[in-house]
Parts: C-alpha cells; sequence; structure tokens
C-alpha cells in the first residue's frame, strides 16, 4: 500500500486546565485523520485499519511550551493534550503553541512519513483560590478633630495574589474590635457613626480584616490608630509655659520647638510682639546692683559725682532710716510715703550753678497730684525760704527750677523748665538725667532727648549771706525764723515737722549731682541699660522674611512677615539671656501676642496670647574668704616711723562656690556591671570683682592726735578705686578685681607717735561685692607693740646687737604666737622705770659705787642658779663664739630665775656711767621690766635673753 495523504487535523483547539493540574479538556476534541485509511472507516468503528493509515503521533511547536501531546489510540487517530509539570496561574494565566499530526509511513520502517498541518491550540490556566487578602500597609494612623462626622476618615486597602477576578477581588471588609463607634465599607473607607469628644478618648485602635471574593479572610488584620484633636482653635503649639533659666548659661532659646496652628486657613500675613516683663526687678530689670557713684565710674563717668541716696554706712549716714526694699539681691530703692525727707549734710555737694553740672535720678512715680512732689531741693536756711534750685513734680510735668545768683542786670532770665511726660505718672521706672549749662537745660529721659515744652522767667535772687539747705523729698522751709542747730540730720524728717513742704511719694534711687555736663550718649545709655533681655539670632535663610524690632532695653521685640514656615524658624531663635555673672532670681513673665490676615476676612482667624514664664534660678553664691597674718608684733619704732607697719602684709583673698555633682561609681558587687549615681559636695573657686572693703578699729576709735591709718593715694587711685577714712577706720570703694584690691589691702599702714601706752590694737576688716551682697568673713588682726630702750642708753650693747638679731631673723623664732620680724633690742625697760631712773640719778656717788660692787656679786649667783635650773637659756661662749636659742623658753621661767636682784641692784645699774655698765645691769634690767609687766597684768611676748658676762670691753 502507498502513503498518499498527509494527515488532517481541526486548524483551531481552545482548551482549559486547573491550576495545580495537568489534563487539558479540549474543543473540539484531539483527533487526527488520514484519508490512506479504508474509507470504510468512516461508516463503521469496525474497520481494520492498515499501517498507512495509522497515526504515530503529535508534535508541538513553541518555546518553554509546558504542555505534551500523546496519541492515545494510533487507528482512530486520537491524543490529548497534558501539562509537564503543575501550572501556575499567577505566573501565566493563558499558553498557545501550534501542534502538528503525523502518520506511520510505509513499511516497517515508515517510510514516506507524512504531516499534517500546524494547528494553534489555546489553552487557559483556571485558577484556584489558593491566596488570602494582605493589607497594603502594616499599619494605619490618621487624625481627626472632635464634634464632627465624616464621611470617610480613612481608606484601607487590601490585595489579593490570586490570578483570577474572583479570587483576586476584595469582596468585603470588617472592623473586629467591637464596640467602636465607626465602621468600614466594601471599598475599605472608615467612618465615624457619632460625633467624637476629645475629652472621653483621645485615641481609638482598631482591628480591620478583609475577605477575597472566595471567602478567604486576609492572611494578618490590620490596626489602624485614631487620634482625637480638640475643636482645632487658632494657636502657638509646642511652648512651655515655665522655662527654667541657669545663671552663666548664656543664651537660653524660649521658644526653640513652636509652631502656628492656622487650622488649614491660608495666611497671608502675620505679625507678632513678644514681651518680657522686668518691671518688678530692681529698677525695671536685671541690672547690676553696685553703688550709683560705682556704675558711673564703669560706665566712663569717672570724676566729679557725688552720691546723694547712698546705701547707709559710716561714712554716709544721712540716708539711714529710710524705708528700702531690704534686699541685696537687686537694686536698693528708698521710698518716700509723702511724711518723710532727708537733709543732706553740708560740704557733701559743692557744685556751684554757675557753671555747667548734671542732675541723674531714678525715679518711679504714681498718678500725678495737684499739689507739688519735690525730688531735690536747695532752699534758704533761714528767714526768706528761698529755693535757689529744685527738681519736682507737678500734674505729670518735671520741672526744673534754677534761680540765679545776683548780677549786675536785673533783667528777667529762664528760672523754671517744664517737661511734660507719661513717664513722670506710669508707675514705672524711668532714668533721668539732666545736662544743665544755662541757659540750656537737655533732658535725657532713658537714653532718648526731649526739649522743655514751657520755659518760664524770672529775676535773679537779691543778695544774701543766708547758708543754704540741700534736701531730699521735700523742701526745707524755715517758718520760726531762726534755725535749730539742734535738729539731726541723720535721720529723715517725719510728716509732723513744720520745717518741710512739698512731700514726694514715690521712690527714688541713684539720686547723683555731677560737675560737668554728661554729654557722651553712650554713657548714658551704659547707666541705665538692662544686663537682661531678648536676643534673636536670625537665620541667613529667612533674615529677608522676617522684619525684627527691638524696644531699647531689649525687654519686647515685633515680628512682621508672610511665611509661616520662615516666621515660626525666626520664632524659634528668639532667646532669653542676663549677663550678670549674679543675677537676680526669679520669675519674668512671657507674652506672646499674634495678630494674621487671611485671603478671606470674613473667615480669618485669631490667635489669642500665649504666656508663659522665665525662672531664673537662684545662682551659686560665692564665699567670699579673707586670711592671712592674723597675730604679730612690731617694735615701737615702726610704729612710729613715718612707714608705719603694714596690717595685711599676707593677706589672701579667695570667693568660692559650693555645688552638688552627681558622679558615677562603679559597684563592687559581683554581676553589678550598671554604675550607681552618687551626689558629692565640691567646691570651685571663682573669680569676681569686690565694691567695698572696710577697714574697723576695734576698740576704741582712733585718736587722730597720735595714730592714724594710712595707704598710698597714688595707687588707689591708679587702680581707679577711692579711699575714705575716719576715728572708725577706712573705707576702699570702686568694682575692681579681687587682686587688685588685695595689692591695695597690703598698703593699708598703722602709724602711731605716742607708743608709750600702747600695747596692742586690733582691726577687722570686711569686703563685699554688689552693695553688700555678698560679704566676706571678718578678718580680725592684732598688733603688738614691742617697747625697746634708747639706744643711746646702752651703747655697748648696740654694737654687738646687730649679730644677734640677724640670728632671730634667719631662724624666724615664734614667740607666744607672735611673730617677731624686727626685733631691735634684746633688752626691755617697761615706760614705769623712766620715774626710777630719774630718782636713781639724784643718788650719792659712793651710793652708785656700791650698787656696781653688789650687782657684780648678785649677777654671779644668777649664773650658778641659771647653770643648774635652766637649760634653756641662751648662752654666750666667747670661747667658741657660739649662739644658742631656745625657742621655747618662756617668758615666766625667766622671770623667777632673775627675780633674786633687789631694789638697790636696779639703782645702781641706772646710776652708772655708759663705760662702767656691764651685763648685771642689764639682766637686772630686764627683770624690772618683766616685773612692771606683771604687775599690770598684761601678758607680754616673750625676749630672747642676751647674757654678755664673760665679754670684755
Amino acid at each position: 500500500t502507498v502513503n498518499k495523504h498527509k494527515p488532517w487535523i481541526e486548524t483551531t483547539y481552545h482548551g482549559i486546565v486547573t491550576e495545580n493540574d495537568d489534563k487539558v479538556l479540549l474543543d473540539p476534541p484531539l483527533i487526527a485523520l488520514d484519508k490512506d485509511a479504508p474509507l470504510r472507516y468512516a461508516e463503521s468503528f469496525e474497520v481494520t485499519f492498515t499501517k498507512e493509515g495509522e497515526i504515530c503521533g503529535f508534535r508541538i511547536h513553541g518555546q518553554n511550551v509546558p504542555f505534551e501531546a500523546v496519541v492515545l489510540d494510533k487507528s482512530t487517530g486520537e491524543g490529548v493534550i497534558r501539562a509537564k509539570d503543575k501550572l501556575d496561574c499567577e505566573l501565566q494565566k493563558e499558553h498557545t503553541f501550534t501542534i502538528q499530526a503525523y502518520d506511520c509511513g510505509e513499511g516497517p520502517e515508515g517510510d514516506n512519513m507524512k504531516k499534517s498541518h500546524k494547528a494553534t491550540v489555546h489553552i487557559r490556566v483556571n485558577d484556584v483560590n489558593e491566596y488570602s487578602p494582605v493589607f497594603k500597609e502594616k499599619s494605619y494612623k490618621t487624625t481627626v478633630i472632635e464634634g464632627k462626622k465624616y464621611d470617610s476618615i480613612l481608606k484601607v486597602e487590601a490585595v489579593d495574589a490570586d490570578c483570577s477576578f474572583q479570587f483576586s477581588q476584595i469582596c468585603s471588609y470588617e472592623i473586629v474590635t467591637p464596640d467602636v463607634p465607626f465602621s468600614i465599607d466594601k471599598d475599605g473607607n472608615i467612618k465615624n457613626t457619632e460625633k467624637l469628644n476629645y475629652s472621653k478618648d483621645r485615641m481609638y485602635k482598631l482591628t480591620v480584616t478583609a475577605y477575597d471574593c472566595g471567602k478567604n479572610r486576609a492572611s494578618e488584620d490590620v490596626l489602624v490608630k485614631i487620634n482625637i484633636k480638640p475643636t482645632c482653635k487658632p494657636s502657638w503649639q509646642g511652648f512651655n509655659k515655665r522655662i527654667e533659666y541657669e545663671p552663666g548659661t548664656g543664651s537660653l532659646a524660649l521658644f526653640p520647638s513652636m509652631h502656628l496652628e492656622t487650622c488649614e486657613e491660608p495666611i497671608t500675613s502675620i505679625q507678632a510682639s513678644i514681651m518680657l516683663e522686668t518691671n518688678h526687678i530692681g529698677k525695671g530689670c536685671d541690672r547690676d546692683t553696685y553703688s550709683e557713684k560705682s556704675l558711673h565710674k564703669l560706665c566712663g563717668a569717672s570724676t566729679g559725682t557725688v552720691e546723694l541716696l547712698p546705701a547707709p554706712s559710716t561714712s554716709a549716714n544721712w540716708t539711714v532710716g529710710l524705708p528700702t526694699d531690704n534686699g541685696h539681691d537687686s537694686d536698693q530703692v528708698f521710698e518716700f510715703n509723702g511724711t518723710q525727707a532727708i537733709k543732706v549734710p553740708e560740704g557733701v555737694v559743692s557744685t556751684t550753678l554757675k557753671e555747667p553740672f548734671t542732675i541723674s535720678v531714678w525715679m518711679r512715680h504714681g498718678p500725678g497730684s495737684r499739689e507739688k512732689e519735690t525730688i531735690l531741693c536747695n532752699s534758704d536756711k533761714t528767714e526768706m525760704n528761698r529755693h535757689h534750685y529744685s527738681l519736682y513734680v507737678h500734674n505729670c510735668r518735671l520741672v526744673l527750677l534754677l534761680r540765679q545768683e545776683p548780677t549786675e542786670s536785673e533783667n528777667y532770665k529762664p528760672a523754671e523748665f517744664h517737661w511734660k511726660l507719661d513717664q513722670v505718672c506710669d508707675k514705672e521706672w524711668h532714668h533721668y538725667v539732666l545736662n544743665i549749662e544755662f541757659p540750656a537745660v537737655i533732658l535725657f529721659v532713658d537714653g532718648a532727648t526731649f526739649e522743655p515744652f514751657l520755659v518760664t522767667e524770672d529775676y535773679p535772687l537779691h543778695a544774701s549771706k543766708i547758708e543754704t539747705q540741700l534736701t531730699i523729698g521735700a523742701c526745707w522751709q524755715d517758718l520760726s525764723g531762726h534755725d535749730n542747730d539742734t535738729e539731726t540730720l541723720s535721720e529723715p524728717l517725719t510728716g509732723g515737722s513744720a520745717r518741710m513742704t512739698q512731700y514726694f511719694r514715690g521712690n527714688l534711687a541713684g539720686l547723683m549731682i555731677r560737675s560737668g555736663k554728661l554729654e557722651n550718649k553712650k554713657v548714658i545709655d551704659c547707666l541705665y541699660t538692662c544686663k537682661e533681655g531678648l536676643d534673636v539670632q536670625l537665620p541667613e535663610e529667612v533674615a529677608s522674611a522676617v522684619k525684627v524690632e527691638f524696644n531699647p532695653n531689649q525687654s519686647s521685640l515685633s515680628l512682621e512677615g508672610d511665611d509661616i514656615e520662615s516666621f515660626e524658624k525666626v520664632m524659634q531663635h528668639i532667646s532669653y539671656l542676663n549677663s550678670r555673672q549674679f543675677p537676680t532670681p526669679g520669675i519674668r513673665h512671657l507674652r506672646v501676642t499674634t495678630t494674621v490676615k487671611c485671603f478671606n476676612e470674613e473667615t480669618c482667624i485669631s490667635v489669642p496670647d500665649s504666656e508663659g514664664y522665665v525662672m531664673v534660678l537662684q545662682p551659686e553664691e560665692p564665699k567670699i574668704s579673707l586670711s592671712g597674718i592674723d597675730h604679730f608684733a612690731r617694735g615701737a619704732a615702726e610704729f612710729e616711723s613715718t612707714e608705719g607697719v603694714t596690717l595685711f602684709p599676707e593677706l589672701r583673698i579667695v570667693s568660692t562656690i559650693t555645688r552638688e555633682v552627681e558622679v558615677e561609681a562603679e559597684t563592687e558587687a559581683e554581676g553589678e556591671d550598671d554604675p550607681t549615681v552618687q551626689e558629692t559636695v565640691v567646691s570651685e573657686e571663682i573669680m569676681h570683682n569686690l565694691d567695698t572693703c572696710e577697714v574697723t578699729v576695734v576698740g576704741d576709735d582712733l585718736n587722730g592726735d597720735h595714730e592714724s591709718l594710712e595707704v598710698d593715694l597714688a595707687q588707689i587711685q591708679q587702680r581707679t578705686l577711692e579711699m575714705s577714712s575716719s576715728n572708725v577706720g577706712m573705707v576702699i570703694t570702686g568694682v575692681n578685681t579681687m587682686a587688685n584690691y588685695e595689692q591695695v589691702l597690703h598698703l593699708i599702714r598703722y602709724r602711731n607717735w605716742h607708743t608709750e601706752a600702747l600695747f596692742d590694737r586690733k582691726f577687722k576688716l570686711v569686703c563685699s561685692e554688689l552693695n553688700g551682697r555678698y560679704i566676706s568673713n571678718e578678718f580680725k588682726v592684732e598688733v603688738n607693740v614691742i617697747h625697746t630702750a634708747n639706744p643711746m642708753d646702752h651703747a655697748n650693747n648696740a654694737m654687738v646687737q646687730p649679730q644677734f638679731i640677724n640670728q632671730v631673723q634667719h631662724a624666724s623664732v615664734d614667740l607666744s604666737g607672735h611673730n617677731l620680724v624686727n626685733t631691735h633690742q634684746a633688752s626691755v625697760v617697761p615706760s614705769a622705770a623712766t620715774i626710777v631712773i630719774v630718782v636713781c640719778v639724784s643718788f650719792l656717788v659712793f651710793m652708785i659705787i656700791l650698787g656696781v660692787f653688789r650687782i657684780r656679786a648678785a649677777h654671779q649667783s644668777t649664773m650658778r642658779d641659771q647653770e643648774n635650773g635652766k637649760e634653756n637659756e641662751m648662752d654666750w661662749d666667747d670661747s667658741a663664739l657660739t649662739i644658742t636659742v631656745n625657742p621655747m623658753e618662756t617668758y615666766e621661767d625667766q622671770h623667777s630665775s632673775e627675780e633674786e636682784g633687789d631694789e638697790e641692784e636696779e639703782e645702781s645699774e641706772d646710776g652708772e656711767e655708759e663705760d662702767d655698765i656691764t651685763s648685771a645691769e642689764s639682766d637686772s634690767s630686764e627683770d624690772e621690766g618683766g616685773e612692771q609687766e606683771d604687775q599690770q597684768g598684761s601678758s607680754r611676748q616673750q625676749q630672747l635673753e642676751w647674757d654678755d658676762s664673760t665679754l670684755n670691753y
């Protein structure tokens, strides 16, 4: 049989296969026909086919086709297509390839094999619901505002990896958490079912799951957090109401994380002002609390200033009794309640009105009064009651009265200068400076210049010889027609006095009169500038976007801009700064006032004021310690010399602060690696200024007739310090370093040119800083006087004395706690012996000669006692020329060993001529000195004894 015909198959097949299965269902079925088979094939299935009509196989064409075709029956040409491996719908949903049938050919070898045409096969892979839904996010979070119902607060979304539409679609979502006021729709939108209340719940946590259309639940549920915000109110957020400031730390950012909540309202521009309230601190803010005179020096006005309201002290006592703030942390101010005034002593002010002068004062004054209220007044002491010059307040006006002295011309001249100022009556502290150069007067208030709005004229005063009285807080008037000299100037006068009128009601401080004008604006600004205030360091990127303006004392600043982000950056860079080393502790209130403009003026928001405060913490108080030699002795000749005796030769001034610090300590227990924190107290030395050191006499006041405290004024002035002295001591003032004060105090000397009856003098030294805010310990010094004999009475002893003194000085012998640095003589003659010497000179010559021999005999007896009982005496061995000094020898031992000499020996000693004086006479002189001191009951310092009995002259 000849194989004439090719096999025949359909041109297109469509098949379906389920993933994870290999059987493909084809439509139509895969059957190949061959015309070489008997014709009856088509009529009956009982036909027996020859080999030429059989179908031997199918061949699939295409790359990486995961299917194979298999012949089930060669005779009928029936076959199937099946998958080689498990199919994955998610990787490939459809497969397309071609298939071709071939017959078995001719003969046993299959020669002349015929192939059919190529048919296209399309197979679709059916999905199996093998994947569960998965949420796109691990968690969801949102914030809503209370009191509103939302259509959609948040949308959650899950996906399914299945390839079919049925199994890959999410058919529903569900909130698993029970009893929550939220619902979710099939698209994943969550909304609230009732209005939310911030006070009830501030956050909700929901668990949400999802289902696909094959009812598979999500593999993992998702967490949804919904924060509840209170009803949106435009305001500054991130503002700490309490801000603590540690002294000495520089600038402190006030609003480091501040931002403006606008409730999504579009803003076109924004303005803000920041106020730092410091009116309750000192004179309106924190300043150095030195005396006004010291402050003038620090600011450059160093000459000619006279302080009229000084802190009460021994040298300036006319303010004693005036009510003050009773505090040292801040400035000292004086209160005048309308019944008090003080008289300034004569000679304090020497300024003449003919030359330019300056008046400066700090004043706080309340509502205006119809009556005049006098700040400063210079009026006649008696009779006429004329006001020569005065500064007073009247109806919120500041008035300067300046009457000229008599001149040749009696024309009208300017006499009253009026300034109408709000500052006079606003109950706030202000600094006033009046530069007076007649007829011109210029007023500075807080550094700003004001011209008088009214100047009235008057005749010059008539010539008179009446003395004037300078008063503060009222004007002096003599209603009795005569002067009352018995009135005490140092105490304020009360309202019952008929001599005062036009009382002031308010507070005054720093009242000064200065010769010459104070024209330098920098000096004036320095006098009132605060040491604390607001500061801002503008970032470069926003410097041009926001406009910043300060007020003069930097207690407030204003900002203006149109970009909220830049505005917030500037706010975050605003800081508080206090440059004082020891600032005044306490609260400084803060207020932020904000105004915004919007595109829609009708719905524009209003930002409420934000309030807080800066708490300036208590600074670590320094402990000022004075130390040095507190007990020493000097010879009387030193006290009487022009140099005197230095009181504080080795004085040291040291200031320390004590603070608690936390220290990590390793625990020794096994297995405990964490260190424990322990608090320990450490002391640290610091440097700061001093403004006063006062040396006072302990005991009787200084007698100016024969004693004084002295210091080199050139050295004082070189260090820009000042010195004042009185019969109670010496006061050094001025702001300067501790080192400079130390050097000046080393120079203070005590002189006494009448020391016969003086045995000791005691002094006390106290130093302070910031006008008495920090005070040192009381350093007391006692100096003893070593009385010495006249060198002319003992010429022979004086010839050998220097060698002995030199040895004592090098040995630095300390007897009875007194450092004998410069002992001039070894023998002691009390002042009471002078009378005995005068009487002895009148004795007869034969008594003198007899006394000499008795002295020699008595001395030999004394020497035997010393050799047996006193090993501590100093002996002179003229064979070896050595000196033996025992510092532990007591005065009592010396006295007991020498009291055997009688009165006749003492008389003969004084009567002997110089070239016949012996060592026995010298010893008896020492006996007499010891007995006299015992009788006076004074404990005298030990004296080293000189034994010259073996010397030959």
